[in-house]
C-alpha cells in the first residue's frame, strides 16, 4: 500500500508536459534527441563520471563473461566458480543473471572504486582523449579478456541512484530559486522500447522533488535523459550510450562538481 501511495505521488509531482518543451533543447544542442540532448558548456561544464565498485576480494583474473558461462552451465553440486564469491555479490538476482542493477550500491561486500583510482592502477586514463567516457574506456581490461568479475562497471545511460541524489543537493544548492527551482525532466524514447517522437516524455516539477524522478513509475529508466532548469541556466544529459553524465551550467557549480567528496566529476577539454 505505502509503495502504492509513494508511486502515486511521484507521477503527481512530475505530470507529463508537452513534448515542444524540448525545442529549445533542439535548438541549443542542434541534436534529435534520440539518445538525449546533449548540451554546449553554459558557459562552463563538466562530467560526472558514473559509479564503480569494487568486491573485497577482488577483482579476480575471470572476466565477467566468462564467470556468466560458468554460472549459466553450473550444475547444484558444482564446486564454487571461484571460492568465497557469493554469485548474489555479482548478479542483481542470481536466479536472472540478466537482471540489472537499478543503479543501487552492490551490497556490504563492496567498495565504491574511483575512476582515478582504478586509472592509476591499471594506467589507463581516466578518459581517453577525445572520447566521451562509454563501454570503451579502460582499454586494458577489455584487452585482457573484459571486465573482470570483482569489478561493479559503471551504469550506461542512468546515473546512480546515490550520485543521483547528491547531483539533485547540489543543483539545489547553486539554483537561484533553490528548490522551488521549475524544471523539465526528458526521457529519451529508447527507454521506452520504441523511437516515438510524437510522444516525447517530458515532465514538469520543482527541483525540490526531483530525487523522487528515479522511482518513477511510468518511466523505465532511472535517471532522466535530460534535467534542466526552466530558465536554461543549467542544463544535464545522461547520454543512452554512457558512462558519464554531463552538466553544463555556470562556473560555481561546475567547480562545486568537481570539488565534491562524493561525486566524481571531471572536465573534458574536448568535450567542452
Amino acid at each position: 500500500m505505502y509503495e502504492a501511495s509513494a508511486a502515486s505521488a511521484t507521477a503527481a509531482r512530475w505530470p507529463l508536459a508537452a513534448s515542444a518543451e524540448t525545442d529549445r533543447l533542439r535548438e541549443l544542442t542542434a541534436g534529435d534527441g534520440l539518445t538525449g540532448f546533449m548540451p554546449p558548456g553554459l558557459p562552463d561544464a563538466a562530467w560526472v563520471l558514473h559509479a564503480m565498485y569494487e568486491h573485497e576480494l577482488g577483482p579476480f583474473d575471470m572476466a565477467y563473461v566468462e564467470y556468466l558461462r560458468a554460472f549459466l552451465n553450473r550444475n547444484s553440486d558444482d564446486p564454487e566458480i571461484i571460492p568465497g564469491l557469493d554469485p548474489a555479490d555479482v548478479f542483481a538476482d542470481p536466479s536472472d543473471p540478466f537482471a540489472p542493477s537499478r543503479g543501487e550500491h552492490p551490497g556490504p561486500r563492496h567498495r565504491r572504486l574511483r575512476w582515478a583510482e582504478l586509472a592509476r592502477r591499471t594506467g589507463d586514463p581516466v578518459a581517453v582523449e577525445g572520447r566521451l567516457p562509454d563501454h570503451t574506456s579502460f582499454p586494458s581490461l577489455r584487452r585482457s579478456g573484459g571486465w573482470p568479475v570483482g569489478l561493479t562497471g559503471p551504469s550506461e545511460g542512468s546515473l546512480g541512484r546515490s550520485d543521483w541524489n547528491r547531483l539533485v543537493e547540489i543543483l539545489v544548492e547553486h539554483s537561484p530559486q533553490g528548490p522551488d527551482t521549475r524544471c523539465l525532466a526528458y526521457y529519451t524514447p529508447l527507454g521506452q522500447g520504441a523511437e516515438d517522437f510524437d510522444n516525447l516524455h517530458v515532465r514538469a516539477g520543482l527541483l525540490a522533488d526531483a530525487k523522487a524522478l528515479y522511482d518513477h513509475p511510468e518511466e523505465d529508466f532511472w535517471s532522466p535523459s535530460n534535467l534542466w532548469a526552466h530558465d536554461r541556466s543549467w542544463v544535464l544529459c545522461t547520454d543512452y550510450d554512457l558512462w558519464a553524465t554531463k552538466v553544463a551550467g555556470p562556473p560555481p557549480l561546475v567547480e562545486a562538481l568537481l570539488d565534491d567528496a562524493e561525486i566524481e566529476a571531471v572536465r573534458l577539454p574536448w568535450a567542452p
